[in-house]
């Protein structure tokens, strides 16, 4: 034991370590090449297939060489499993995996990756090993039981250089099918029970957080909330639907406590009975704990010295919505709903629903509302929408609410957001050009459609709130 200690200590210490088994093989070997050479000789000198004899003995040897050679680099010079021989000396051993950048001190990728294995012994310890030989590390895990297979998804840490077709080469050697990876960042190093836990918790504090809560749940895909009657003859979206749901390869479908629908569909992997019993959980939750929204508010204090509050909106606000609607004139409404003006109260219930995205009202010292806007789930997409009463435009409230609305958008996850206008609101694109982002802009028949994409959203809303510093006041 106090020799192998010492041999330890030596080698950290950069000197080599010596062992005297090794020098007695050695110079075994060193005899026996000797007592072979000399036999081959007299072979060669005096046997009738001497040349013959010659020309095996060289490829003979040319074999054992090379065989030597192979053995030596793959085990003879390998470093220890987990150690590459490339970071310091530390004598402390490492516990867990650790972030960007890899151990190594190389440059290192995350990946995303899916898997389906046969469900016996030893299958996921063969894909594991044939990660470890393109040297991928696997910081986490989790299996899907499916029956006779298993769907295994994994975060990866894998070397820069290391392509995504070369991981998808080694699971397939590694026993694995319908492999799925994409980049993932470093988010995705939070364990799946606390990224649960921290969705559950925003989806319990605000009713709108669903959908969003979902889409992160489940990776990319795209979320439709139906109301309990759709169309005309008033048909009922949860007719058909369970009161457990409905799961069909890719596509989940939920009911909801007022008759609605909420469909999950994403096109790129099935759903497994794992993922629709968390969503399943998610949305139960979320009817168990019915309407909700933040009552947080801010007061801000408009450049002609009124004061005016934002906050969030829910379908309590209809009436009060109603009465601004009367209040507007037709021009105004006719840019907001681009149809009859009649039909404008009956998009309320909808817009002001949590179930389909974010409301911010903007209301008078005497609570009388004058503006609303609104962020959208439209599926993979998101929409914003503006109205102001007539009276208190052009006095900044417009920019305000849009302002708030991309930030919660980023914040959100949401790469971009659009709003559709008539091409002579002038207003509403001089708001959107007031964001500071990339603009895409698509204009036909007099319809206005412009895209904001969000990669500076956070230094935008960074700017507003230094606008505003001096004029808001949190409750």
């Amino acid at each position: 034991m106090t020799r192998e200690l010492t041999d330890v200590t030596r080698a950290r210490r950069g000197r080599p370590v010596h062992h005297w088994r090794r020098d007695v093989v050695e110079l075994a070997a060193l005899f026996t090449a000797v007592a072979v050479a000399d036999g081959v000789a007299n072979l060669v000198g005096h046997g009738p297939d001497g040349p013959m004899l010659l020309a095996v003995s060289a490829v003979a040897l040319a074999a054992t060489a090379g065989f030597h050679t192979w053995w030596a680099r793959r085990h003879g010079h390998a470093p220890p499993a987990g150690d590459t021989g490339a970071r310091p000396g530390s004598e402390e051993p490492q516990a867990g995996p650790s972030a960007l950048p890899s151990p190594t001190g190389e440059e290192s990728t995350l990946w995303r990756m899916r898997t389906t294995v046969q469900d016996a012994p030893g299958s996921l310890a063969a894909l594991c090993a044939a990660l470890a030989g393109r040297r991928v590390d696997i910081l986490s895990l989790q299996t899907h039981p499916l029956g006779a297979d298993t769907v295994d998804e994994f975060l990866l840490r894998a070397p820069g250089p290391l392509a995504a077709g070369e991981i998808t080469r080694a699971v397939v050697l590694g026993g694995g099918r319908d492999t799925w990876i994409e980049r993932a960042d470093a988010h995705d190093l939070v364990d799946a029970p606390t990224r649960v836990l921290g969705l559950a918790t925003r989806t319990a504090l605000d009713a709108a957080e669903l959908p969003l809560a979902l889409r992160q749940l489940l990776g990319r895909c795209t979320i439709r909330s139906l109301p309990a009657a759709v169309g005309r003859g008033g048909a009922d979206a949860a007719g058909d639907v369970p009161v457990e749901g409905t799961l069909e390869d890719t596509v989940m479908r939920l009911p909801m406590p007022d008759g609605g629908v909420i469909t999950v569909e994403r096109a790129y992997l099935p759903f497994t009975p794992t993922e629709f019993a968390r969503a399943r959980a998610l949305v139960e939750l979320d009817a168990r704990l019915g309407p909700r929204v933040p009552h947080g508010q801010d007061v801000l204090t408009l450049s002609e010295g009124e004061d005016i509050t934002v906050r969030r909106a829910d379908t309590g606000d209809v009436a009060a919505a109603k009465e601004m609607h009367e209040r507007c004139s037709a021009r105004t409404l006719g840019m907001r709903y681009h149809g009859p003006v009649g039909d404008a109260d009956r998009y309320l219930n909808h817009l002001l629903s949590p179930r389909f995205g974010r409301t911010l009202a903007v209301q008078t010292r005497s609570g009388r509302i004058v503006g609303l806007g609104h962020l959208l789930w439209d599926g993979d997409e998101t929409e914003v929408a503006l109205l102001v009463e007539d009276g208190w435009q052009r006095r900044g409230i417009g920019a305000e609410l849009l302002g708030r609305l991309v930030a919660m958008a980023g914040e959100a996850g949401c790469g971009s957001v659009y709003a559709v206008t008539q091409s002579s609101n002038t207003g509403m694109v001089a708001a959107m050009r007031g964001l500071g982002l990339p603009l895409d802009y698509q204009i036909e028949e007099g319809t206005l459609v412009i895209t904001a994409r969000l990669e500076k959203a956070g230094a935008t809303r960074g700017a507003s709130e230094q606008r505003h510093e001096e004029r808001v006041r949190r409750d």
